[in-house]
């Protein structure tokens, strides 16, 4: 029997929450080419001399926040995510962890691999909508990579998997547990975009202009922006929620250039149209992070109580559960 490896790729995290760490992160991951991409030179002046020296101090504050005595919430989970899906798979497939920036690099990860002489690699993203930043950065590391082996294995991609039954059900089950029908209203919110990333997908077509937040057009089966809307007609119908009980919304921007509506000014919006208790879902983060444990759960609760609202709950994420552990093996099956 051929060998078989899994690799579960995060974002990443600093191996601590101190300055030198943080600026080494923030350098690798800003630095990326699908991730900002700007001209070459213009890009090394923007990162390295102006976003990377001042944002170093405010990042760190920040994981300082979340760190924990046994290190980074997100390398915590991923780990017990690995072993659970390890557990799950039996001897048949060996189990990876990988992060796109940062330790245990995709690089060091794919070394053992090819130490090992797996015959069969299949790369696991670890999240649900593609986009160029996150689960084309993973694709193009891994073949940058593999471009120089001599014998290169049978590779598979998990490229996104936003509509798989498997992954809806997974996700559905986190925010039942939160019990919805206590909230009076769901915010969906997703990791944000800048528009020059997503006119690319369909240039024809202005991501402004786009309909996906209606229904899910024929151009959008690699549109991040009507990916996110499908994911939550998907959960909102397996959830059972009426249309008026819930929105759509996008974090984290740095510009207004970025994809609408901002979940930070839905949040007050609904608290000042009377909302009192709000149920936050975040379905395109597959494990917690700054962008949970600090934007929504920490920040977007200060917003929403001092704008009228009284309660602000973030839905649990999958994170290493069990039946995100099968859900990941069910999916790599196709």
């Amino acid at each position: 029997m051929s060998k078989k490896a899994l690799i579960l790729v995060n974002l990443g995290t600093p191996d601590r929450p101190e300055k030198s760490s943080v600026r080494r992160y923030l350098f690798q991951f800003l630095n990326d080419r699908r991730v900002i991409d700007l001209p070459w030179l213009a890009q090394k002046i923007l990162v390295n001399l102006i976003i990377v020296p001042f944002r170093t101090s405010k990042s760190t504050a920040l994981y300082k926040r979340v760190w924990t005595d046994k290190g980074s919430p997100l390398l915590i989970s991923m780990t017990e995510l690995q072993k659970k899906v390890q557990n799950i798979s039996g001897s048949g497939t060996t189990v990876f962890a990988a992060m796109r920036y940062g330790k245990p690099s995709i690089a060091s990860v794919l070394e053992k691999i090819k130490s090992e002489n797996f015959q069969e690699i299949t790369v696991f993203p670890l999240f649900p909508q593609y986009a160029s930043s996150t689960t084309g950065s993973v694709y193009q590391e891994v073949m940058r990579i593999l471009k120089s082996w001599k014998i290169i294995p049978a590779i598979k991609f998990i490229d996104q998997y936003y509509n798989h039954p498997a992954f809806v059900e997974a996700f559905a089950k986190q925010i039942q547990q939160s019990k919805p029908v206590d909230f009076e209203h769901i915010l969906f919110s997703y990791h944000g975009l800048p528009y020059r990333h997503t006119d690319k997908i369909h240039p024809e077509l202005k991501t402004s202009e786009c309909s996906c937040d209606k229904s899910f057009p024929a151009h959008g089966t690699f549109c991040y922006r009507a990916t996110c809307y499908e994911t939550t007609r998907l959960l909102v119908s397996k959830l059972n929620l009426e249309k008026s009980n819930y929105s759509v919304a996008f974090q984290s921007r740095l510009s207004e250039n970025w994809l609408n509506p901002f979940s930070d000014e839905v949040v007050v919006n609904l608290a000042k149209s009377g909302v009192k208790r709000l149920l936050v879902a975040a379905p395109a983060f597959t494990a917690d992070s700054l962008e949970t444990l600090v934007e929504i759960r920490e920040d977007y609760r200060k917003l929403f109580i001092e704008n009228g609202g009284e309660e602000l709950i973030l839905a649990d994420n999958l994170n290493s559960e069990t039946h995100w552990a099968q859900a990941i093996l069910e999916i790599c099956k196709g």
